[in-house]
Order: C-alpha cells, then structure tokens, then sequence
C-alpha cells in the first residue's frame, strides 16, 4: 500500500472531506479522489462513503482507521530513527483530556506549542467524562487514576493531591470541621457519585469521607463547575490542587481539614496505547507537557 494513499484516507475520514484532505496534502480534489478509489481497489472494500452532501466513513473504513494510523505511526517512527527529527514533528496528534484540566493549564500553553511545533495540528477531545484512549484512536491521553490498565504505557505528569475546600462564607455560615467525624451533615457537592472515600489523618489513622452521611443536593462531572459552585459558597467539595491552587493562595477558598488526605493514589499520567509505536510527535507533545506542568509544587500536598 501506498503510505501517502493511507495518510490522505486518515486525513480525509478525520476531516470528513476528501477535497480538503488533498490540499493539506497538496494534491488537487480530482487526484484525492482517485488515490482513494485506488486504495478501496487494492483492499476490495469501500473506506468512505461518498454523496453530493457528504462523506462519511463506511463500516469497513471505521474497522480499518485504527491500523492505518498505526502504519503511518510506524512510518514516521522508521523516518525518525533516520534522522528524520531535524525537521521537527509534523501532521495531526489526537490528545485526549479532561476538560478542566485544559482550560486551565493546557489552553494558555497553546501559543508556545505552536511557535516550538509550526507544522503539528493538536486535535483536541476535551470531556471530564471518563473516556478509552484505545477505543478513541487517541495518540495521546490524560488521565488521572493510578495506572493499572495493561493496555496502556504511560509517563507521569505531575501529581494530582485531592483536597477538601470550602468558601469563607460557607464556613462562616455553618463552621469549620475539625475532625472527619465532623463533616456529618454538612453540605457537599458530590463528584460523579456518592462513594465513600478514604482519608489518611496525620498519624496514619484510617477514615472515611462518606456523603451518604452529609446532605448532598448536587452531583456533577465537570471539574469547573465543581470548583465554581464551592467558590459560591454550595457546600464543601473534593477538588485537585491543580484545579484550585490559585482560590487557596487567594483565600477564596479555605482547605478543610489540612491534616488529612485522600487515600486515592491519583497521578496525572499520560497514555497512550501499548501497542502503539512512540511517534516523534506523540514524544515531542510529552516533553513539552512536562516540561511546562511536571513537578508543580503547589500541586503537591
């Protein structure tokens, strides 16, 4: 197979148009049009469907994407290893993460990326809902949870220490908690679920964050709004450092109960796929992530 024919059909079934495709390519619409049908020819499927509305991907093209791409990876890793790096990386790198986690930190370093990388494209799948970097067809992936999916390698970020916060005026109105035992009927606005959650005192001694025992009226999945609503003074919350440093070095927010933390294990990792090869580009976006946001102090307890 043609490897220029294979980067034109992930291209065209990224962007849904085979015409821009070819010009990101620099092939003109007819000839775009006529390597694609001589890739279906070679296979003996049809990858894109084609109507005078729309091109969409056909059965065959969505079981066949994620080993296009995968060729390509292996392409560019077998360029690199020829001194094919001087150049810098190129092409399209898909990047996975959740969307709080983005807007804050990831969205300022934009410029930067794109003044040290000109010719690479992030596509960006920004959702605080939990996601498959495999199923996805994502080069790269945030996630923070301990790694223990087999399927995945990863590179730690930075650590992700979960506090408990409150506003002042939330304090104020229904006082500050001193010991675990005293969060019991407090408001609380629940992540994703109502679980119970372990915490670790300044001893060593065990208890448990239970918002099955405090009076919970909100639960949600985004990270923002989370922090948003505590600010407001909804209730207490557990929120990432990274996501409320700046509230707690300001003081519109107050860190509850200090002494203790999470026993959740969390790190920021950054994934991708076992089987897949380490591109330039995949390798290049994950030193410069490290480099602006690994080892934040104030993201560690």
């Amino acid at each position: 197979m043609d490897i220029d024919n294979l980067r034109l059909f992930v291209m065209a079934a990224e962007r849904l148009n085979i015409s821009a495709a070819g010009r990101a390519l620099g092939m003109a619409p007819a000839v775009a049009s006529a390597r694609l049908a001589k890739l279906e020819q070679e296979l003996g499927v049809e990858l894109l469907r084609r109507t005078t509305r729309k091109v969409s991907l056909a059965l065959d093209g969505s079981d066949f994407l994620p080993y296009a791409r995968e060729i390509l990876a292996q392409a560019d890793a077998a360029r690199a290893i020829l001194g094919g790096t001087k150049a810098g990386p190129k092409g399209i790198l898909r990047f996975a993460a959740p969307s709080s986690f983005a807007q804050r930190h990831i969205m300022p370093l934009l410029p930067k990326f794109h003044e040290t990388y000109p010719e690479l494209t992030l596509d960006l799948r920004l959702s605080d809902t939990r996601f498959d970097a495999i199923e996805g067809s994502f080069d790269l992936a945030l996630r923070s949870a301990p790694l223990t999916d087999s399927s995945l390698r990863g590179r730690k970020l930075a650590d992700d220490t979960r506090v408990l916060c409150a506003a002042p005026s939330y304090v104020e109105t229904y006082g500050m908690p001193d010991t675990p035992a005293d969060l019991r009927g407090h408001h609380f606005i629940a992540w994703g679920d109502l679980e119970p959650r372990a915490l670790i005192g300044p001893e060593g001694e065990a208890a448990t964050l239970a918002p099955s025992e405090m009076t919970c009226r909100v639960i949600m999945d985004d990270g923002d709004a989370q922090r948003e609503a505590t600010r407001a003074g909804a209730g207490i919350s557990v929120n990432s450092l990274w996501s409320v440093a700046d509230e707690l070095a300001s003081g519109q927010l107050l860190r509850l109960l200090p002494g203790w933390r999470m026993n959740d294990r969390s790190v920021l990792w950054l994934v991708y796929p076992r089987s897949n090869v380490l591109t330039p580009k995949t390798r290049f976006f994950i030193d410069f992530l490290i480099a602006h946001l690994g080892n934040r102090p104030d993201w560690r307890d």
